[in-house]
């Protein structure tokens, strides 16, 4: 997988729906642990809630998990499942807590509140593409540092650290796809006196 698209921080977002108080929270996890752990935080928080649905999404072992938390079967969990598979968001845990307010909502009620809940702790969290990218640093003069702190952003790179001694080192990140083209650019630019080390690869939000 080159791309994936997750969320970028932690946020949540509320709404009333006859009287029910509805709290959509998300938050950005790598592992099954990290989102039970999210869960149980948000329970801990929300103790005298009427509900604490919850839904999430990993890469890891394309692991999907919902729980409808005492909602009818159906009503609930899947429909916050929903939200995140329809927009092809993974990565992410989804808490929907429900304060009853004394009006009952009926099962296509519940599924749109629980719904919308989702949906407003996502937008909230705001969505990103992850891609996956070359981990990489150059080491140059001074009198090159101008010019290839230049091209390396031109070319679609992203300087992570600049370190200053008798030599200058940048370490910068790119896209996979535009390694090569960078590399050759960099040769050119300094006549084969200047090369790029590989480190590795990760995801970034590009």
């Amino acid at each position: 997988m080159s791309e994936y698209k997750t969320i970028a921080k932690q946020a949540s977002d509320e709404f009333i729906e006859k009287r029910s108080k509805f709290i959509g929270y998300a938050k950005p996890v790598a592992s099954e642990a990290e989102a039970i752990e999210f869960i149980n935080q948000i329970k801990a928080k929300h103790w005298d809630a009427t509900h604490n649905v919850y839904a999430y999404c990993l890469r890891e072992g394309q692991l999907k998990r919902y729980s409808d938390d005492g909602e009818p079967q159906g009503t609930a969990g899947v429909p916050t499942l929903e939200v995140l598979v329809k927009n092809g968001i993974t990565d992410v845990v989804v808490v929907v807590t429900r304060y009853f307010g004394g009006i009952l909502l009926g099962a296509g009620g519940l599924v749109r509140a629980y719904s919308h809940g989702a949906k407003l702790a996502i937008e909230a969290a705001q969505p990103v593409v992850m891609r996956e990218c070359v981990i990489a640093s150059l080491k140059c003069s001074y009198t090159q540092y101008g010019r290839l702190s230049a091209v390396i952003p031109s070319m679609g790179g992203i300087i992570d650290d600049t370190v200053f001694t008798d030599e200058v080192e940048i370490s910068f990140h790119i896209v996979k796809e535009d390694i090569t083209r960078l590399c050759k650019q960099i040769s050119e630019f300094t006549g084969g006196t200047v090369a790029v080390a590989e480190h590795g690869f990760d995801y970034y939000a590009i």
